[in-house]
């Protein structure tokens, strides 16, 4: 049995899977709502008390760079050590990894059902790579060695915002006067989409009447998305107009650094829920502004990850693979 996590900025989903020939079966999950913990720990042990269960090994996907065995949350008030973790729960085979990582080590595990293809390229051979919104914005990669995939973590949207168009210079400038650094993540998360949506609002858009106390009440992105999406707030069609295209930009910024001709996935909590703007052509459009590149970026074949479960199961393929050399090594 094998205990998986995949760990954000509001939820920690953890889940049993029972590998079998080579395949993963779910065999319970739950979700916490991380904020109302003091720390991980907690959480995971209160999982395996309800449960009953007691798995061989536990791999806990974590929004943040994860260093040593040890990490500092990007959107949590936690340091989670993986030596001090395996002693809490009393699981010797914990194994902490970046949840973009998780979700890398998931695409091996989707099938056609799980991804929405965003362009007609027949799929090659070669590295990939792995970009998703949500909280925050992580990014991930897989080379191609040979004979496998090696899964690698990175930081990479933390890096520097470029912009494209007077428009987009325009939102740098906004942002740095708000933040100082502006970083992709800025732009591309849940809380950028409400930093797009203010800035055109300051630039004069204007916005429905009763529509900023709807987005005060809950989730303000989720609020905004929406809008844009069923066509009731002009503001918010254009934030979203804004935000995919500056997305599409990073998608392909990505590819190239990964030199990605084997695909680039969509990821997160955002992509499948604006999958009608993302099938769009301001995707794409700015996924190709590559200049003399554009070609190379044409052949890349660009999915969409519609299981919300990609990095719980890659979770449970790095705990196979890696928790296996762990136990033979200590065995």
């Amino acid at each position: 049995m094998i205990l998986a996590g995949d760990i954000g900025g509001t939820n920690a989903r953890l889940a049993y899977f029972q590998p079998q020939n080579g395949d993963f079966h779910l065999v319970t999950e739950r979700v916490f709502p991380s904020r109302e913990y003091k720390e991980f720990g907690d959480i995971v042990s209160h999982f395996l008390k309800d449960s009953g269960l007691r798995p061989e090994v536990a791999c806990f996907g974590i929004a943040g760079p994860v260093r040593e065995g040890r990490v500092e949350t990007s959107n949590l008030p936690w340091i989670i050590e993986q030596s001090r973790l395996a002693r809490q729960i009393q699981v010797p085979t914990t194994l902490l990894i970046n949840d973009l990582e998780a979700n890398a080590w998931g695409i091996g595990g989707l099938i056609s059902k799980d991804l929405t293809p965003l362009n007609s390229v027949a799929k090659s051979v070669g590295n990939q790579a792995v970009i998703a919104p949500g909280t925050g914005l992580g990014e991930a990669g897989l080379f191609w060695d040979g004979n496998q995939y090696q899964v690698f973590a990175c930081e990479g949207g933390h890096a520097d915002f470029a912009p494209q168009g007077d428009l987009q210079i325009e939102l740098l400038k906004f942002l740095a006067g708000r933040f100082g650094h502006v970083s992709y993540e800025r732009v591309l998360s849940g809380p950028g989409l409400v930093n797009v949506y203010e800035f055109l609002q300051k630039r004069g858009g204007e916005e429905p009447a009763g529509f900023g106390a709807q987005r005060s009440k809950g989730d303000p992105a989720a609020a905004i998305s929406q809008a844009a999406l069923n066509g009731t707030n002009l503001l918010a069609e254009e934030a979203l107009d804004l935000w995919t295209s500056v997305y599409g930009a990073e998608a392909g910024n990505l590819a190239l650094k990964a030199m990605a001709t084997g695909g680039i996935f969509l990821g997160g909590g955002i992509s499948p829920k604006i999958l009608p703007k993302l099938t769009g052509p301001v995707f794409m459009d700015a996924f190709l502004q590559k200049g003399r590149l554009r070609p190379m970026l044409e052949s890349i074949p660009v999915h969409v990850i519609t299981n919300d479960k990609a990095g719980l199961l890659g979770a449970a393929r790095c705990a196979a693979a890696k928790g296996s050399t762990v136990l033979a090594g200590a065995s």
